[in-house]
């Protein structure tokens, strides 16, 4: 193995460990992971395309990049934070806290207003069901209709956990002054509304489909 390469890489290990990633329980995983953003952040869209004759978008590509690297930090927050309490530690914690908000909800409902595909939706609640997190009532208007609410046992896990998600969510939002907050939710709130409609009424429609409706 040539020497270089491990200098390299060690210099690529101390990076990380001066980095705000970096933990005192980090591992292989984790640096990984940060090597992959890093290398990912490094890239732009000119930069990736400008040997290919491509029209790119700059600033679109780089709303789109920013998105996507947001999403693999703020998991990797929730994992960390919510760790001691597994069941939550994926995506069930937003299914518990929205029932919190609007109980009795139907399994529809509670996946659409998360904003996943009926199968991954699904697999969710089940598991919240399985951790007896939750529990299926009958409609009183309509038996054929199940409605789920939080078990006495859910209610516990809400109350327990929600330092732990304030303390993830602080942490999400980075040193940004409180003006950048309240900026930065309210395009966040109108990006989110826009993708709402998307998934509410484009469903079965290809990503040509939307953008030829929409005008884009």
């Amino acid at each position: 193995m040539q020497t270089d390469f491990i200098i390299d890489l060690l210099m690529h290990v101390k990076e990380f460990e001066n980095s705000d990633a970096y933990k005192t329980s980090s591992n292989v995983d984790d640096f990984r992971m940060w090597l992959n953003d890093k290398k990912y952040a490094d890239e732009s869209p000119t930069k990736l395309f400008k040997n290919e004759n491509h029209k790119v978008s700059f600033t679109e590509n780089e709303i789109c990049k920013q998105v996507l690297l947001l999403g693999r930090y703020s998991k990797l927050l929730i994992r960390k934070g919510l760790g001691d309490f597994p069941e939550l530690a994926n995506e069930e914690f937003t299914y518990l806290y929205r029932l919190k908000d609007e109980p009795f909800l139907t399994k529809i409902q509670l996946i659409e207003k998360n904003g996943h595909e009926k199968q991954t939706g699904t697999q969710i609640i089940k598991r919240l069901l399985e951790a007896n997190l939750l529990e299926e009532k009958n409609d009183l208007g309509d038996k054929r209709i199940k409605r789920l609410n939080l078990t006495k046992k859910g209610e516990e896990v809400f109350h327990e956990s929600v330092s732990k998600v304030n303390q993830t969510s602080k942490v999400l939002s980075g040193k940004l002054q409180n003006n950048e907050k309240t900026e930065l939710l309210t395009i966040l709130k109108k990006l989110n509304e826009f993708h709402a409609h998307i998934y509410t009424d484009y469903k079965n429609a290809d990503i040509a489909e939307i953008g030829k409706t929409l005008k884009f």
